[in-house]
């Protein structure tokens, strides 16, 4: 059964894509130079109404360097993003997740020492509409909120299998377990676009694949657009609908998985060319 979702063939991976309904969010021209190093070179795509958009390419390539200009963490020098019809560059990552738009992180970033379910509650945090006055002398209207927001967080906890360990701390915790708490974090800021950064990075052969059937479902269930970038191919290319590689800084190849692992240019990029 898991293996299905990991096939690598042809026509199984053609037979999955479906044209976006319209785009959500686009980029144009994006330039990033760290001195003199030019990360990301004049990269354009768009990315469809609840599309599941895999983002490949070597190390180096500039992948998260594009994720850290989506979200909020990093400045272009030249290019736009617009997401919803919205300008999206320069925003605060608060103000981003009041948008919609979350992401998890390629080196775990959770609070160790706090609860796994305080951990998942700090990504509905924005959502928390109260002053700082108000919670000071608990009003009723704060009360009601924290009430509210440890009703969707448990929901959230229940949906990923957490709630057995909801009231532990993340630190001691199996890594895949931690990558989900990560994943529900996210989840809780109610997103529409997701973005993951290499998701399954060190996770057994077994969880890659549970994990793969995981954000399937939740994309279909929530209705999301997800944004992914992964190192493990079976992985990327077993759940995306469409696929973009960047080398060195640039788009080399867009289209399906098939035709993304077809193309001449990927293949030289990850094997190399003839002598």
């Amino acid at each position: 059964m898991w293996t299905d979702l990991l096939e690598p063939a042809v026509q199984h991976l053609e037979s999955r894509y479906r044209e976006p309904e319209e785009d959500l969010l686009e980029i144009r021209n994006i330039t990033v130079r760290f001195g003199g190093v030019t990360a990301l070179d004049d990269v354009g795509f768009a990315v469809g109404e609840s599309e599941m958009l895999g983002l490949i390419g070597p190390n180096g390539a500039g992948k998260t360097t594009l994720f850290n200009c989506l979200t909020g963490r990093g400045k272009p020098v030249s290019g736009t993003v617009t997401y919803r019809g919205l300008p999206l560059l320069r925003r605060r990552p608060d103000e981003l997740a009041g948008l919609g738009i979350a992401r998890t992180f390629q080196n775990l970033g959770l609070f160790e020492h706090m609860s796994v379910r305080d951990n998942v509650l700090v990504g509905a945090h924005h959502r928390a509409k109260a002053g700082f006055a108000a919670a000071a002398v608990r009003l009723p209207v704060v009360r009601r909120e924290e009430k509210r927001l440890a009703a969707d967080v448990h929901q959230v906890l229940e949906r990923l299998d957490l709630l057995d360990v909801a009231d532990h701390p993340a630190t001691g915790l199996p890594f895949g377990t931690l990558k989900r708490i990560e994943l529900a974090r996210a989840l809780a800021c109610r997103p529409r676009l997701l973005m993951l950064d290499e998701p399954v990075n060190g996770l057994s052969h077994g969880e890659v694949a549970e994990f793969a059937a995981l954000v399937r479902e939740l994309r279909a269930e929530l209705g999301l657009t997800v944004m992914v970038v992964e190192h493990h191919m079976g992985f990327v290319m077993g759940i995306s609908d469409r696929v973009v590689c960047l080398d060195f800084g640039r788009v080399i190849a867009e289209g399906t998985p098939a035709q993304v692992q077809q193309h001449p240019d990927v293949i030289a990029a990850y094997l190399g060319k003839p002598a």
